[in-house]
């Protein structure tokens, strides 16, 4: 034990040595340094998109209600009637700021209620790509928080209450802007943005950082040129130097960065280990608050804190978002689900707080949710079909009998993102498997990554053919479209008058593992009626096995390989958490 005592505290001086030194504006430096372990400790984070946008808050039900410029400057439909219909022919975005009065707003309350979550640390999104500050820039003087309808320096107010709740304080920037004449992002030529960077964002960015110095720099906005271009080395360091060993970036600085703490965004995580990660994500399907958006894109309380956990077992964390209103009021749901969230911690956060991941992440088992489905077109964005299916990594099976009206020679069309095959009475006449490399996380609204394949049969009249549909779906978006043609007839979704069968198949955890202090926290997202069945090494005979909120000692065995845990012993009243149950198991000392 002393041995291993010594051991930590050699490591923990060597990370703090490295920590403390002065950066230098390289990449190889800048690695070198690595990451404060605060942030792989503190696991949960709340993400906090607000500004002139948050007036409108409005997007398709799908979208991202924080992009609405964006849909306004490529003359998107919905959202230009939308526009003209509420606000008049005349009106304009920019009109949004004296709109934008946050009146309700409280510092105070905010970061109570963060605190409340169990949040560790608040990032605070100062400048969205339209460009407005939350702050009193002088790189903004007339499009900032402070002038502008709130009369408010929003980043001081909420910077001083979360740090007063000894929380990390963190900052949202984003690189390009829209709005910009030095030069708009995603209309003017991509490599013509040197005399933006270097005469606006670079001495906006420092600006931010040495008045407020944040524990985190979370850049965005970053997907359309490289490292050099943004000079995200030379930022980094100064950022480094400037505030010291607690700081700490993401992972989106331009290409040929490879760095940063990894945000994977509307996920089902990822599980790699190599360095920080946190996914980001709302409550719902937005950042910025959509009043468009259904009710069901919300997670509820139970699927949020199930979520959460997988994201902690495989090492990571979660950036949580809220998007209050223009008023300055969070929305009650996401209030409910923040509350219910560190209800939660509070009983079993000692699981969570300060973790590493073990050996093997999860216990895993097949999930299936069979259907019937009228036709296939779905565009789930970063959804999955069903609660019970995950984000990522599932597949989608449909089957049908197509009676075709004549004879004729068919074509069949799927517009999908990732793999498809389609076959008639067994022959596939579509085997569409792209190669896919690693795509961008941070440009989620914009992504096109589907594609379009054809391939056409000849079909006899009246005669009776079985269609099958095999989708596999692996990460970040998930579209599935089926059309057909046929003769002189426009492609059309693909229907039949009996609809589809459909099977939809993933495989999920119902075990997740952390570690810490040579105790092993196992946490059942089933509640295990009798006992809980556990592929793990035999563990010594004094070990002690308790659920976290109750003090009864469980017996247990071991049989075949596997470490039984007898829950009969628990009765209704000694439940105290909901979601999710966490079983401690101590080796004996």
């Amino acid at each position: 034990m002393k041995r291993l005592f010594l051991i930590s505290m050699l490591s923990l001086y060597f990370n703090m040595s490295v920590l403390a030194q002065e950066v230098e504006p390289t990449w190889e430096s800048i690695k070198q340094r690595g990451y404060p372990q605060w942030f792989s400790d503190a696991k949960l984070g709340i993400f906090i998109h607000w500004g002139v946008y948050s007036v409108p808050s409005y997007s398709s039900p799908e979208g991202y209600g924080e992009w609405y410029y964006r849909g306004l400057m490529t003359g998107d439909t919905a959202r230009v009637n939308f526009q003209k219909r509420v606000y008049g022919e005349d009106f304009t975005y920019r009109d949004f700021d004296g709109m934008f009065k946050a009146e309700l707003f409280s510092a105070e309350q905010w970061a109570d209620l963060f605190e409340k979550s169990g949040a560790r640390y608040v990032l605070l999104v100062t400048k969205h790509h339209d460009g407005y500050c939350l702050w009193d820039s002088k790189y903004a003087h007339d499009w900032n928080s402070v002038v502008g309808g709130p009369k408010r320096n929003i980043v001081k107010e909420l910077t001083d209450a979360v740090r007063a709740k000894d929380m990390k304080m963190g900052f949202y920037y984003s690189l390009p802007e829209w709005t910009n004449p030095l030069h708009i992002w995603m209309q003017d030529d991509d490599d013509s943005i040197s005399d933006y960077v270097d005469n606006h964002m670079i001495p906006q960015f420092k600006e931010l950082v040495s008045t407020y110095k944040p524990s985190i720099v979370f850049a965005d906005g970053e997907w359309n040129n490289s490292a050099d271009q943004w000079h995200a080395a030379e930022l980094i360091s100064w950022y480094y130097n400037i505030v010291g060993d607690e700081a700490i970036v993401n992972d989106r600085w331009g290409a040929g960065s490879d760095y940063g703490f990894r945000t994977p965004e509307y996920s089902s995580g990822i599980q790699k280990t190599d360095r920080p990660w946190a996914e980001c994500r709302g409550l719902g399907r937005s950042f910025g608050l959509n009043r468009n958006e259904p009710l069901h894109n919300y997670l509820n309380s139970d699927e949020l804190i199930r979520h959460f956990v997988k994201l902690v077992s495989a090492g990571g964390g979660m950036t949580l978002n809220v998007g209050p209103a223009a008023d300055g009021m969070i929305p009650l749901i996401q209030q409910e689900r923040l509350l219910a969230l560190g209800k939660w911690l509070e009983i079993n956060g000692e699981a969570v707080y300060g973790t590493k991941p073990y050996t093997k992440f999860y216990e895993m088992k097949p999930v299936e949710v069979r259907r019937h489905d009228s036709v296939i077109d779905f565009d789930w964005v970063r959804n999955s079909p069903d609660p019970r299916i995950s984000y990522d990594n599932f597949t989608a099976t449909w089957t049908t009998t197509f009676t075709p009206e004549y004879t004729a020679n068919y074509v069949f069309e799927v517009e999908v993102d990732d793999n498809a095959t389609v076959f008639i009475d067994d022959k596939a006449i579509i085997d569409y498997n792209p190669a896919k490399g690693e795509e961008s996380q941070s440009n989620a609204e914009e992504a096109a990554n589907w594609r379009s394949a054809k391939g056409s049969v000849k079909l006899k009249k009246n005669h009776d053919y079985t269609v099958k549909v095999c989708y596999e779906e692996k990460d970040i978006n998930a579209m599935m479209r089926l059309f057909v043609s046929c003769n002189d007839n426009p492609k059309s979704i693909f229907a039949t008058e009996t609809g589809f069968d459909a099977v939809y198949e993933c495989m999920q955890p119902y075990v997740c593992y952390t570690t810490k202090d040579d105790v092993l926290y196992a946490i059942a997202i089933e509640y295990p009626q009798d006992s809980l069945v556990l592929e793990l090494p035999r563990p010594d005979d004094d070990t002690v096995i308790t659920m976290l909120g109750c003090s009864k000692v469980l017996p247990w065995s071991y049989e075949d390989g596997k470490l039984v845990i007898d829950t009969t012993p628990l009765k209704y009243n000694d439940l105290q958490s909901t979601a999710a149950w966490v079983f401690k198991i101590c080796q004996g000392k």
